[in-house]
């Protein structure tokens, strides 16, 4: 018999923020592999040109409008998830935004409250109900699952002015071991991915600025900034039977960056 442990036909993941960056990177590693994908962002135009480009796999794929940070809008995208694709057996709560820079001791409760919403209550909002409908899936004889939230590098360094955003990343990192504890009994693993400085719009500004480039990318040992695609075989192994076993894990993935 052909060992094919990274064949996703059949199976279908839900992407948050899976219209551009990371998100869309992990989505088309995905697709290649044969699994069905939805696409939740809040533009539609950058939903439909994700669409487009994930077509090309021979997959079906769907994309929907939702704010995260919005309970009713994820209970409706979801639903018309199901409804396109019958199930969800991945979930990868990857949508968020960066922080704007404020010293902490300035920083306002709006500017706190603004990432929180996105980053943390979001990741709940989305994760509540995949976890929900796996376990009643497995309920049924269904027992398969996977939750796989985006965290950061700011999760485990210091963040000078970032301290909303690590804490919300940090906070990932502590609900994932939770998940992957409290959903083993029903086939669903949990993980998380740390990315590093990776090329995408939210931290476009940084690695455009030739201070923060001399001062940054010398200390990564791979001598490049990270790209969306270098996601696509972490998630691929992540929805596959070959990370049955593998749970509560946290994947860093910033080209040696943390380790040098």
């Amino acid at each position: 018999m052909t060992f094919r442990p990274f064949d996703l036909s059949g199976r279908v993941a839900l992407i948050t923020g899976g219209n551009s960056g990371i998100g869309l990177g992990m989505a088309e590693g995905l697709a290649a592999a044969g699994c069905e994908i939805s696409v939740w962002g809040t533009n539609p135009q950058k939903n439909e040109a994700a669409v487009a480009a994930l077509d090309a796999y021979g997959v079906k794929v769907s994309a929907f409008t939702c704010n995260v940070a919005n309970e009713a809008a994820v209970g409706s995208a979801f639903a018309n998830t199901l409804a396109a694709h019958g199930r969800v057996d991945g979930c990868f709560a990857n949508a968020g935004v960066g922080g704007r820079g404020a010293r902490f001791d300035e920083m306002t409760n709006d500017e706190w409250q603004r990432v929180l919403n996105i980053n943390l209550d979001g990741v709940f909002n989305t994760f509540r109900v995949a976890a929900g409908h796996m376990r009643e899936r497995a309920a049924k004889g269904d027992a398969f699952g996977r939750l796989v939230s985006t965290s950061s590098l700011a999760a485990i360094s210091g963040a000078p002015r970032g301290e909303h955003y690590a804490a919300t990343k940090g906070g990932l990192i502590s609900m994932n071991r939770a998940l992957a504890v409290e959903y083993a009994r029903y086939g669903v693993t949990a993980n998380v991915i740390l990315p590093g400085w990776i090329e995408t719009a939210m931290t476009e500004r940084s690695l455009n600025n030739p201070r923060f480039e001399e001062a940054v990318l010398r200390r990564i040992p791979a001598r490049r900034w990270g790209k969306p695609e270098d996601f696509a075989g972490i998630a691929v192994y992540l929805m596959s039977n070959a990370s049955s076993y593998h749970t509560a894990d946290s994947f860093l993935i910033d080209g040696g960056y943390a380790s040098f």
